[in-house]
């Protein structure tokens, strides 16, 4: 697909979150001898492969059937509505604007630091990479943003995860993501965080580009094996949550 379709989607302003189910709070108003039920709240914050854009004759818009919805049907298929997963993604994103907060349009958000402050969640997914390269950020710009974030989330008591991005059938752009890739996997190593490499997994995949919408932007299809690794590193954590074992 042409990279003005890429460029498109990038531009893409909207934030969609799928919206948490209240907490069980008042579990007890149902009878004394009720045992509250543990909750677990996820946020998955990234580009806009996290919002879950996918592209069609020439138009890109975010997805209904998107990583992150596949991953929450996944987590309450096995668990139950205890755990919620929130999509925070915001298309055209790089790491750094997470970390000190961006002015998109009429929406401002919070830097990292203050955002999860005030956040319940106790598991944070964080996707970037792919903006990076199309706005010429360096690798060592890259990581030291994905540090930042990291630490941050583990100093306010969240359990951070690190996803790779999925690769880019452009061959020359692609190389620039490998770079990007190589910062993600060594800060997950250093910090000693969770990684969900989808860029080895989906580059191992045969006729993987097949699976791309466009320049960026997985199918459906796709977004749903990137939802099943997601699982297999999420899913240890949310059990261990309700286990009270974290």
């Amino acid at each position: 697909m042409k990279r003005r379709t890429w460029l498109a989607a990038s531009v893409w302003a909207a934030a969609s979150a799928v919206v948490a189910l209240a907490l069980d709070a008042h579990a007890g108003s149902t009878g004394a001898t009720q045992t509250r039920q543990a909750q677990v709240l996820i946020e998955a914050y990234g580009d806009s492969t996290t919002l879950g854009i996918s592209c069609s004759g020439g138009h890109c818009g975010p997805q209904a059937q998107n990583a992150v919805m596949y991953l929450q049907d996944a987590l309450q298929a096995t668990h139950g509505e205890r755990v919620q997963v929130a999509n925070y993604g915001v298309g055209g994103t790089m790491a750094t604007q997470l970390r000190d907060g961006a002015q998109r349009g009429r929406t401002a958000t919070l830097p990292w630091q203050e955002r999860l402050a005030a956040s319940r969640a106790q598991i944070v997914l964080i996707n970037y990479g792919i903006n990076e390269v199309m706005r010429n950020q360096t690798p060592e710009q890259f990581y030291e943003a994905e540090t930042t974030l990291v630490k941050t989330a583990r100093a306010l008591g969240k359990l951070p995860v690190l996803q790779t991005s999925n690769p880019m059938p452009d061959n020359r752009l692609n190389a620039r993501l490998a770079a990007m890739v190589a910062m993600t996997r060594r800060v997950a190593a250093e910090q000693q965080v969770p990684l969900v490499d989808q860029f080895a997994y989906i580059s191992g995949l045969p006729d993987w580009k097949t699976l791309m919408s466009d320049g960026a932007h997985p199918k459906p299809d796709l977004y749903r094996l990137k939802a099943e690794q997601d699982f297999r590193v999420v899913d240890p954590l949310v059990r261990r949550l309700l286990d009270g074992t974290s």
